[in-house]
Parts: C-alpha cells; structure tokens; sequence
C-alpha cells in the first residue's frame, strides 16, 4: 500500500471560495471523540475484506451514522473481481446538505479495510482505523448541524492489496469502483474537491505534502493547518503517494491525500502487529479534523 510512484495530474483550477473567510463550526470536533471511535473499530480485530471484523466495521459505521442524525446514509454494495477471487464490498457513502442538484460537493474520504497478513494479528488502528475514527467524528459534527454546502463522507471498502505486494489494480478497490460510477453518471464534473484521509492518528504526527495530489488543494489544507498554529504537525518531507485519491483524480476531480507515512522509526509499524491503538494520540486527530473544517470553510462547504 501506498508505494511511490510518478504520476502527471493536471493543475486544476478550483473556485474562488478558497479565500472565503472561515467560520467556526457549531459543533466541536473533538480528537479524543476521534480517538475512542478508532477504539471501538479496532476492538473488532482484523479488517481483511469478507472477515467477520470487516463486516461488524461496516455495521458499526452505519449504526453511528444513524446515531449521530445523518439521514442520507447509503450502502454502495458490490463483487469485486480480485487475484484472490471474487469479493463482496461496500463502500459507505453519507451525504451532509440540502442536497440541491446544482450543489457541488466536497467529499471527504478514507479507508476502512486491514491488509489480509496471514500469521500476524494486524488490526490496522492507523492504517484503516483512525480514517475511519475521523470521518464518525466529522459525521458527528456535521449532521448536528448541516452545512449550508454539501459535504460527503465516504468510508471506502478495498483499499488493501489481496495479496502481500501491492502490484497493478491489485488494491484501491473502492475508489476505483466508486469514481468509474460518478464519472458514467456525471457526478464526478460536480464535485468541488476531493480529499483522502489515511494513516493521520500517528502520536508523531508528520503530514506529507502529496505530489499526487491538487497542489491548490495541498497549499489550501496546509494553510489552514498553519492559521491553526498546527505548521509543526507538517514537517513529513514530499513524496508522491499512491492512495485513494488517485482514481478520483484520473476522472477529473480535484484531490487531495493527508497521510503520515513516517509511521514509527523508519515508517516501521506500517503494515506490523505494532500497528496498534497506543501508538496513536487524541491530538493529531484533532489537528486534522480542525484543519479539514477550517478548510471547508475556505472551499465553501460549512
């Protein structure tokens, strides 16, 4: 997961909300609420697609959706075709908003799956576990008291390889899946922004500037971060990462990746039975989430 490679994205011009004066939202995003949602998914062990985990993960996401008031909650089911055979996933999509047809949506994003390591207990709590613990807690903020612009929540299935190397469509299974449909029906030519989540409660928080991604997405994100007093929590060097949010791109929508992948010493909890819940901190939950809601505002979506 998550290798380098060197891809061309075009620059992308975005809208002029980007200097739109934030405001704060009515309900506080809270890390440690981030962190304890990240607790509870962890607690069901092993995600792998089709695992017993995975499937109580994606019951859990649907019922805290519900819990929370988000209303306009669906279940995107469907058969991937994998090395490994064919396999049910789902991606979860939750839609924050009035929901206008000329609305253009910033979708946020993140994985939730583990990589199938046989002989070792991976429970993923960075890698698939605090994306999923921070989009329940953008969830709980935003369907308290839904922005005036849409903003989508999308807890994807698939991202992990099936097998132990990460090797053509061999992984990204959700976003590709789910950026082929928006760009056969046209939803894709009316979102706003994307931006991906992934690996982000590392206690030793380190953001890497994407070269994949937007790079007026990259600068706006890490502007807010900086207006935030958070530019100490962006010092994960450059690199062009392979995530999520590189199918979205390829069909046309501006994206953005937030990763730390700097993940122990020498990035050597990745994808390790050390991958686990106290390695991550309420804090860097917290610098994400108030610099992904400050940046909302600048993208016009609160």
């Amino acid at each position: 997961m998550h290798r380098t490679q060197t891809l061309l994205i075009l620059s992308l011009t975005l809208a002029a909300s980007f200097t739109a004066s934030p405001a704060a939202p009515l309900v506080k995003f809270s890390g440690e609420s981030a962190l304890a949602y990240t607790g509870k998914v962890v607690a069901f062990g092993p995600r792998p697609v089709g695992s017993d985990g995975h499937v109580r993960t994606q019951q859990f996401i649907t019922a805290q959706l519900k819990a929370v008031g988000c209303r306009a909650v669906e279940e995107l089911a469907w058969t991937a075709q994998t090395p490994v055979g064919a396999k049910p996933m789902k991606n979860i999509l939750a839609r924050i908003g009035a929901g206008k047809p000329t609305a253009r949506p910033v979708v946020i994003t993140g994985h939730y799956d583990t990589k199938l390591m046989p002989g070792t207990t991976f429970l993923g709590a960075n890698d698939g576990g605090s994306s999923t613990g921070l989009l329940l807690e953008l969830a709980r903020v935003l369907c308290a008291v839904p922005p005036a612009n849409d903003v989508w929540l999308v807890w994807l299935d698939g991202e992990e390889a099936t097998r132990q190397m990460w090797a053509g469509e061999d992984n990204l299974y959700g976003s590709r899946w789910l950026s082929k449909k928006w760009a056969a029906d046209g939803t894709a030519k009316r979102i706003k922004a994307l931006i991906n989540v992934d690996m982000i409660g590392d206690r030793d928080l380190n953001i890497l500037g994407d070269l994949n991604s937007s790079n007026q997405l990259r600068e706006l994100f890490f502007q807010s971060a900086r207006e935030l007093d958070y530019g100490r929590y962006l010092t994960g060097g450059q690199g062009a990462i392979e995530d999520d949010h590189i199918p979205f791109a390829q069909a046309g929508i501006p994206a953005l990746d937030i990763i730390d992948f700097d993940y122990g010493p020498g990035n050597s909890y990745w994808h390790t039975d050390r991958d686990t819940l106290d390695k991550l901190g309420a804090r860097s939950f917290q610098v994400v989430g108030d610099s992904l809601l400050r940046m909302l505002n600048k993208l016009g979506g609160m």
